[in-house]
């Protein structure tokens, strides 16, 4: 019977355990900062991949996994810093975080392939790297879609290199005053 017992609380905790990393949207916050009811008046372009195509396989896990080349227009003018988040709603168990980037200033009007520029800070991946993690859907699924959201902001985010992910979503998500999106899709 303790036997049983054991293995019982052991295969409990293992579900339980499982059950919290299968949340990789950290509450849903990437959810809910996708979804803020604001003007998406900021167009967002890439030279690597037009709206809705395949991303390059070396802006993946399977390449180099480096950033790919931006760029972006209407940035309203009373933008105080902007911010960038990569994410992945087709993942298993809420929305995956693949990059966020904060502390851009807002008259950029881009970024280059794999570069961060001056003053950029980045917050916690689903992966718990304050990195760039290029899109990666397990290979089962399929191709699954991603978001390179630009967020303006009407205040700078004061959150330090590295910072919970959480935290600077609930963030850009309060200071939110116009977003645009580019999407494109991966399959290994």
């Amino acid at each position: 019977m303790l036997r049983r017992r054991t293995i019982s609380l052991l295969l409990g905790a293992g579900w339980l355990l499982a059950a919290c990393g299968s949340d990789p949207s950290i509450g849903g916050e990437a959810d809910e900062l996708a979804e803020a009811d604001v003007d998406a008046a900021i167009t967002v372009s890439s030279t690597a991949f037009a709206e809705g195509a395949p991303i390059l396989v070396q802006f993946s896990c399977d390449g180099d996994d480096v950033s790919p080349p931006l760029a972006w227009e209407g940035v309203p003018d009373d933008a105080a810093a902007l911010a960038l988040v990569l994410d992945d709603p087709d993942a298993g168990g809420g929305t995956y975080v693949h990059w966020v980037l904060y502390g851009l200033d807002p008259s950029l009007t881009g970024l280059d392939e794999g570069a961060l520029p001056d003053g950029a800070r980045q917050a916690e991946n689903a992966d718990g790297e304050s990195a760039y993690a290029g899109p990666c859907p397990p290979a089962e699924d399929g191709a699954h879609t991603y978001r390179f959201t630009l967020y303006a902001l009407d205040e700078a985010i004061d959150a330090d290199d590295g910072s919970g992910q959480a935290d600077v979503l609930g963030d850009i998500r309060d200071a939110v005053i116009a977003k645009g999106v580019l999407t494109g899709t991966f399959d290994h």
